[in-house]
């Protein structure tokens, strides 16, 4: 098990670039199943939620890759870019 707070101090990266995405700030979590949807990242500058809102990233929970001590890996692919899952 792990807890929502320690999801939140690991480094998110892409992948597909190898890019840092940022740190998990948000869980979306389906009510009907009790299950994570996906995770949402917040990007951009903020300090201590004073300058409004940065972008958000909101990565499907179907497309992390890898959870480890430090890092999750992600798959994400900017709007444009096409993704092909070699699974399917």
């Amino acid at each position: 098990m792990v807890k929502i707070s320690e999801f939140q101090i690991k480094d998110v990266v892409n992948v597909a670039d190898g890019k840092k995405l940022g740190n998990i700030d948000d869980l979306e979590i389906n009510t009907t199943t009790g299950k994570i949807d996906s995770i949402v990242i917040s990007s951009g500058t903020r300090m201590l939620g004073f300058l409004g809102r940065g972008e958000e990233v909101i990565i499907p929970w179907r497309n992390i890759v890898k959870i480890g001590a430090d890092v999750i890996l992600v798959r994400f692919y900017q709007s444009g870019e096409e993704y092909h899952d070699s699974q399917n």
